[in-house]
């Protein structure tokens, strides 16, 4: 008898998906959450990554068929599900999608990377596929979310953080960085710690790069663990981390 065939739906991935996702979270039996991930969510995700690489042209791949890249992604996928919470308001379909996407950006970026440094230049002009700007507009406005976050919520610890001395207000200072990012144009390293002083100055205080090279490595390891964790599941936790 022949294998019954999955109907057509452009609703693959719907509420039902969602109770199968936590469902499986909450099982302990391995045969049960092997049966529920095959019958109930292995087609969603199937989908799911099958759209975003065609919607989003994400052809760069170190394999020659889209279906190895799928897998790929989905076997990453399976290691973030039990991330998932419906309790902290996410739809299933949008924190996975976010997943994939995210995955798929950084992979196709390096491998278009790679694709640069060895095609001849002419090949690169004839290029019309690689164009991320929706996506890359994306990017930056999920990072300037995730930065008003992170401020407001270094701010709100500050005392935490930088219990000693001045160590709080030269954090302040740094922040301010951030907080003026869209009007400041500094790109140079020395340029911005004499910008971090002269504020500093401004409340009496002086400053020595070793201190403000410290409190600005503390402030970066705050952002790159949540950072990182944002971009994976799509919440801003920063309790997690």
């Amino acid at each position: 008898m022949a294998k019954k065939r999955r109907p057509k739906s452009k609703n693959y991935f719907t509420k039902e998906t969602e109770n199968a996702i936590v469902r499986y979270n909450n099982e302990s039996n391995p045969e049960i959450r092997s049966n529920i991930y095959r019958d109930e969510i292995h087609y969603p995700f199937f989908k799911l990554t099958e759209n975003i690489i065609h919607t989003f042209k994400f052809y760069y791949t170190e394999v020659d068929n889209i279906e190895h890249l799928q897998h790929e992604v989905i076997t990453f996928l399976l290691t973030k599900m039990h991330l998932f919470n419906p309790e902290k308001g996410a739809k299933a379909y949008s924190y996975f999608g976010t997943i994939v996407k995210n995955w798929l950006i950084i992979y196709n970026t390096k491998n278009y990377k790679k694709r640069v440094q060895s095609a001849p230049v002419d090949d690169l002009y004839k290029d019309e596929t690689y164009s991320y700007n929706l996506e890359d507009e994306r990017i930056v406005d999920n990072l300037s979310h995730f930065m008003d976050n992170y401020i407001e919520y270094v701010e709100d610890n500050f005392n935490f953080f930088f219990p000693k001395g001045n160590d709080a207000k030269i954090a302040d200072a740094i922040l301010e960085l951030f907080r003026k990012r869209e009007s400041i144009e500094i790109f140079n390293k020395k340029a911005l710690y004499i910008y971090i002083r002269e504020i500093m100055a401004t409340n009496g205080l002086e400053v020595k790069t070793p201190k403000i090279t410290k409190i600005a490595n503390k402030l970066y390891d705050l952002f790159k663990g949540n950072y990182i964790f944002y971009l994976e599941t799509g919440y801003i936790d920063f309790e997690k981390n």
